[in-house]
């Protein structure tokens, strides 16, 4: 189970093989994993009961932070916090 902390967070940081970091926001992060699930032939055996790929994309965001594209081929994302709480 995530840790509740995280769904504060309003950024992440996306990795990707051979790109830089970058970070984006939670809306742009969730655009982002929902193009990667749309390139896949087959979503992964976890998301296929999901209704869409909005709701697989959402489900990973919430408790996931990596997706094997193909073999050696990872996309990871992890949750920053770019402002201390109470700013």
């Amino acid at each position: 189970m995530s840790d509740p902390l995280i769904h504060a967070c309003d950024n992440y940081v996306i990795l990707e093989p051979n790109k830089e970091a970058k970070i984006l926001t939670a809306k742009e992060t969730l655009n982002w994993l929902k193009k990667w699930l749309g390139r896949l032939d087959e979503l992964p055996e976890d998301l296929q009961d999901e209704n869409s790929l909005k709701s697989a994309a959402q489900r990973l965001l919430d408790t996931a932070c990596a997706l094997e594209i193909k073999p050696g081929f990872n996309l990871q994302w992890f949750a920053v916090r770019r402002d201390p709480p109470g700013t």
